[in-house]
């Protein structure tokens, strides 16, 4: 089977006020992998991914997915055009929708919005709770919400930003699984941030290790293991 590049970071630098937080970062990401940078915090990694998503301007380098350029100095292709997806740390839900209308919220005009929405609350094992509100769901429940939400427009690419902190322990790693488990069956390319090394072991084909604004290492699971390219 053929491995296609979806995502192609090269030499990107970013920060804020001119300032690189992040420098020479490199990793590719083929399509249908699920990747996680993972690192302390101030490490850069959120960083990172507001770079890709296309919220940071780059100071260095350049961003392309699907072989298009979305990211240079001085050019800055806007989020909305990107076909990227956002589960974002504190999920997000609009309190006053359902949960079905909070997952058709981005496929409103969408011909098929109803079937795609049954189809993605399914996916997520929520299909019996679609018109149940936010502050009636559970922390995790809200969270398969987010993703089901994301995933409706068919984003090439999902970023995911510590999605998990906001659980506790035992929910974190069964949702980790869960999550990843989705991620696969919907064929979706995701990229995770996390600090939380079983977390990143738990979901990642990738494993990104980054510290002080400098991506270490960036293989698979097993290698990051077995042969850790630093003493970090």
């Amino acid at each position: 089977m053929m491995t296609r590049l979806l995502l192609n970071l090269h030499n990107v630098s970013c920060g804020f006020g001119g300032q690189a937080v992040v420098q020479d970062l490199d990793l590719h990401l083929n399509a249908g992998d699920i990747a996680c940078l993972l690192g302390p915090s101030g490490c850069g990694k959120t960083t990172s991914l507001r770079a890709i998503a296309g919220f940071e301007p780059l100071l260095a380098g350049e961003i392309s997915l699907a072989g298009e350029v979305i990211s240079r100095p001085g050019f800055t292709l806007p989020p909305e055009q990107r076909r990227i997806g956002m589960v974002f740390q504190d999920y997000a839900l609009f309190p006053h929708l359902s949960v079905a209308q909070n997952v058709a919220f981005g496929i409103r005009q969408h011909p098929q919005s109803r079937r795609i929405t049954a189809e993605l609350l399914e996916l997520v094992n929520l299909s019996e709770l679609g018109k149940r509100y936010p502050h009636e769901l559970s922390g995790g429940q809200q969270q398969r919400v987010a993703l089901a939400r994301a995933l409706a427009p068919r984003p090439q690419l999902l970023l995911l930003d510590e999605p998990f902190s906001n659980l506790d322990v035992d929910l974190r790693e069964r949702l980790a699984h869960e999550v990843r488990g989705i991620l696969k069956t919907a064929g979706a390319t995701a990229l995770f941030v996390t600090h939380d090394q079983l977390e990143a072991f738990a979901i990642g084909d990738m494993i990104g290790v980054m510290h002080e604004g400098s991506l270490h290492q960036w293989d698979d699971a097993y290698s990051l293991y077995h042969r850790p390219a630093t003493r970090f």
